[in-house]
């Protein structure tokens, strides 16, 4: 196993993962920025670095600083959590050359799935069904009007680069797809450095379901369930749950299959997720993309098949066997992750601030993976999340009342906070019901 483990991320991730390392006996090491000083993460760390000021692009995208502080620490392995440079496949190689194990699948997967038009031409030549679609970038509007045409109107525009909901568009009619791709290619050519822009069949009325995976060190490819995702504003989740309600066993032998022949297709290893659109009407489901990391919502697949995700990561990075029988894979119980964000809880707007009161439910069947505590000033730098709140139990009727009991007992003042969205939302007979899709929050709004 390793010994040294440093934590190239932070708040909760970087708390979540510190807490799983220190368990297993692996002395875990944080890097931060001047802004982080003071969040529990710094303090929780066996040892911590300052690696530069609040600009992530000076800190935490900063892999110079990150590796430097990797050597004089003498770490063993670096684990990115999620986002920042986690998908960084340059990062990733050049943590390998230096010596050091990377807690992740390697370079030449996160490359492969990196690119979305690459990605679905991968995922259908391996039999994965994918929506309506360009197999390669649309080079102009005139080719993007053309593509459009043959799938038919509404269609998504997207980043070919983009993840985590960004570089997105819809458009239903031509008028509408000449605004959007211009929009979304520039914000492509913004934020991730490559304008390539992609067009798919939009689906108005679907959910989002997407399956974890784990790549083990003897080279299977196991699939550790399904989570429903389809809570989200600005094509952002705000919920995830496991077992999703509306995926039947037959349905979920499919989507496993799938993802599982995704994972092979790429030679993967570690953890990852492969993430779809499901029509409820028909019950076909479509790749959407695969995320080469581990994910916000790992707690709840955690809850549901007994499984640290982190820990098994860890082991995957080390070569050693996963804790559990992976021909004995099944669900129990149900789980439901909140995320309570630093945000209006009307329009979603970010609202940082200084934490002047923190108090966190507790009770059977309910954790949180928090990044802040009382005192502590959440910044405009960084992601707007504060904490995730995941309740358990043996029922989805038992998780939601649970969870109702758990979201009144949380308490925080002075940054704006989601936390009386999520109180509207499980009183809402649709989310109660289980058959809600991705239109729930426009619809409550």
């Amino acid at each position: 196993m390793i010994e040294s483990l440093l934590v190239a991320n932070r708040g909760e991730i970087a708390r979540r993962i510190i807490r799983t390392a220190k368990r297993l006996g692996i002395r875990a090491i944080a890097v931060y920025s001047e802004a982080d000083a003071d969040l529990p993460f710094v303090a929780e760390a066996d040892e911590a670095v300052l690696i530069g000021p609040p600009n992530p692009a000076q800190s935490y995208r900063n892999a110079e600083a990150i590796l430097a502080a990797a050597k004089s620490t003498g770490a063993q392995a670096i684990h990115p959590g999620y986002g920042f440079l986690s998908e960084n496949a340059e990062f990733a190689r050049t943590v390998e050359s230096s010596g050091l194990i990377w807690v992740g699948p390697d370079a030449d997967a996160i490359t492969a799935m990196g690119d979305k038009i690459n990605a679905r031409n991968l995922m259908a030549a391996a039999g994965v069904p994918v929506a309506p679609g360009t197999t390669d970038p649309a080079a102009d509007l005139d080719a993007a009007v053309t593509a459009a045409a043959g799938i038919g109107y509404p269609v998504m525009v997207k980043a070919a680069a983009g993840g985590g909901g960004m570089g997105m568009g819809v458009a239903v009619d031509e008028a509408a797809l000449r605004t959007e791709y211009d929009k979304v290619r520039a914000f492509a050519e913004r934020m991730f450095g490559d304008g390539s822009v992609l067009i798919e069949r939009y689906f108005p009325r679907v959910r989002h379901v997407e399956v974890q995976i784990l790549g083990l060190a003897d080279g299977r490819v196991v699939a550790l369930g399904e989570r429903e995702c389809s809570v989200q504003r600005r094509n952002q989740k705000l919920v995830e749950e496991s077992p999703s309600p509306a995926v039947s066993p037959e349905l979920r032998s499919r989507l496993l299959a799938a993802a599982v022949r995704a994972g092979e297709a790429v030679s993967y290893r570690n953890a990852g997720t492969v993430e779809c659109l499901l029509d409820p009407e028909t019950n076909e489901f479509f790749f959407l993309e695969m995320n080469t990391r581990l994910q916000v919502e790992h707690p709840v697949t955690e809850y549901v098949y007994g499984v640290d995700l982190v820990e098994e990561q860890l082991r995957v990075a080390s070569g050693l066997a996963p804790t559990f029988d992976p021909d004995a894979l099944a669900p129990s119980g149900h789980a439901i992750e909140l995320r309570i964000n630093a945000e209006d809880p009307k329009r979603f707007l970010p609202g940082p601030g200084v934490v002047r009161t923190w108090v966190e439910p507790t009770g059977e069947g309910v954790r949180v993976d928090s990044g802040y505590t009382e005192g502590n000033t959440v910044t405009p730098f960084y992601d707007s999340l504060l904490a995730k709140l995941i309740i358990s139990g043996a029922t989805r009727d038992e998780v939601l009342e649970r969870a109702k009991v758990a979201v009144a007992a949380f308490q925080i003042e002075g940054p704006k906070n989601n936390v009386p969205f999520f109180a509207e939302l499980l009183t809402n007979d649709e989310f109660l019901s289980g058959a809600y899709d991705t239109g729930i929050v426009s619809r409550m709004r």
